[in-house]
């Protein structure tokens, strides 16, 4: 079947010949609603992502892991919660409830890609790949939620439910970017390289974190476990990892700037603000006893520095343009 060219796309000159020339996604001239509705789901699903991460917190911050002491159901007599789990039922219900939101966002983006772009291997294969990967994580993420109420919060397990989050926020910033992104030059090696670790950085810093948390007072209910780690030695070594990816991101900053990497330099300095602010609410939370409130926003913080060392690294790939110079 014919294809059009998607009109989210925006020309630019090419390093060759100065001639626009598009990056764009492929889309079925028969489905435009669904063209329309895609870049809208795209947000939807990577912001529903984000906010699950919240509440996820929310109910380990009040201590209503286990407010459903059992899963699929939340008690063995019934799959909703009842007066007599008190505040802390209906927070994990309202929890578990809120992944079903997830699922019909990630569908309806799934159905929405697959008619304007296609089944994957026609049309820009990338954004229904994606918009399947994110599909496939609710259940996996259900699933793995499960499994931490059946090992009691076992911190480690909790760790991964809140790792595979991470993994999906990433995976839904890079959806965004296919269906909406702008055309832009690949970065030259060292920027490239730069953004690449700060990446991976990202992602120690992270876990680094959840296993603090998991050696920490916020377990998601009284009686669960906690890792047995030194609280404040884990402490340090995760300021020691945010310390290492704040210079690179530094790094990556000033030699952006200095290439005219127009695009990277502004998202490496919006990440920059991010991991700052991070920082300055890890410290406050560190040193006030870690209160509730604060190792909230810290969760929110760390959804949002998942996608920004997404969003960061994308900026290094070429969209439309000939590569810069590798040097």
């Amino acid at each position: 079947m014919s294809t059009v060219t998607a009109t989210l796309d925006h020309p630019v000159p090419t390093a060759a010949t100065g001639a626009p020339r598009r990056r764009h996604v492929a889309l079925r001239p028969d489905r435009p609603v669904a063209g329309r509705l895609l870049v809208p789901l795209a947000v939807a699903d990577l912001v529903a992502n984000v906010l699950i991460v919240v509440t996820g917190g929310a109910v380990r911050l009040t201590a209503s892991g286990l407010g459903c002491p059992t899963w699929p159901r939340c008690t063995e007599e019934s799959y909703v919660a009842h007066g007599e789990l008190g505040l802390h039922g209906a927070i994990e219900f309202g929890n578990r409830l809120l992944t079903f939101v997830l699922a019909a966002v990630a569908v309806a983006t799934l159905v929405a890609a697959w008619r304007a772009v296609g089944r994957p291997g026609r049309g820009d294969r990338r954004v229904t790949l994606l918009a399947l990967a994110v599909f496939l994580g609710i259940p996996a993420q259900g699933v793995l939620g499960g499994v931490t109420v059946l090992t009691d919060l076992n911190p480690w397990v909790v760790s991964l439910h809140f790792m595979l989050s991470m993994v999906l926020i990433v995976l839904c910033t890079w959806l965004l970017d296919a269906v909406r992104g702008r055309p832009r030059a690949a970065a030259g090696r060292a920027s490239a390289r730069l953004a690449l670790g700060a990446f991976a950085l990202g992602w120690v810093a992270l876990y680094l974190g959840t296993v603090v948390t998991g050696s920490g007072p916020h377990s998601g209910d009284l009686e669960s476990r906690r890792t047995g780690l030194d609280p404040q030695l884990l402490s340090h070594v995760h300021a020691w990892s945010v310390y290492v990816l704040v210079a690179t991101t530094v790094a990556l900053l000033v030699v952006a700037r200095r290439r005219g990497e127009v695009a990277l330099a502004s998202a490496a300095g919006a990440l920059l603000v991010l991991e700052l602010a991070q920082g300055a609410v890890g410290f406050v939370q560190y040193f006030t006893g870690l209160p509730e409130v604060l190792v909230g926003v810290h969760m929110l913080g760390a959804a949002l520095l998942a996608s920004g060392t997404a969003w960061v690294l994308l900026r290094t790939r070429a969209r439309g343009t000939a590569p810069a110079a590798t040097a």
